[in-house]
């Protein structure tokens, strides 16, 4: 069955940097789009980035252009979320996804402290 484990969250300072990873497994990952989604505390879950089966092709949300850089790897069914110049509003739980299917991973904590 499908399979998504992220890793790589943490604590980290305003201004600092991350770089989640999601293993994927179960599926023939590199015929999928792959996404991240966020949620922080009270909030409901949002977008972060996706990127299309061969990584020609990817989407931010406004609010991490330019500081955030979705990846993958097909050849190690993973993918990747490079997050730099981080803010404290970037605090939240940061899931792995496949839409196609519905299929989430059980996320990882991001916290950045001010």
């Amino acid at each position: 069955q499908v399979h998504l484990v992220e890793s790589g969250g943490g604590l980290v300072q305003a201004g600092g940097s991350l770089r989640l990873s999601c293993a994927a497994s179960g599926f023939t990952f590199r015929s999928y789009i792959m996404s991240w989604y966020r949620q922080a505390p009270g909030k409901e879950r949002e977008l972060v980035a996706d990127i299309s089966s061969i990584g020609g092709s990817r989407t931010y949300a406004d609010s991490v252009k330019g500081r955030f850089t979705i990846s993958r790897d097909n050849a190690k069914n993973t993918v990747y979320l490079e997050m730099n110049s981080l803010k404290p509003e970037d605090t939240a739980v940061y899931y792995c996804v496949r839409l196609r299917g519905n299929h989430w991973g059980q996320g990882t904590l991001v916290t950045v402290s001010s």
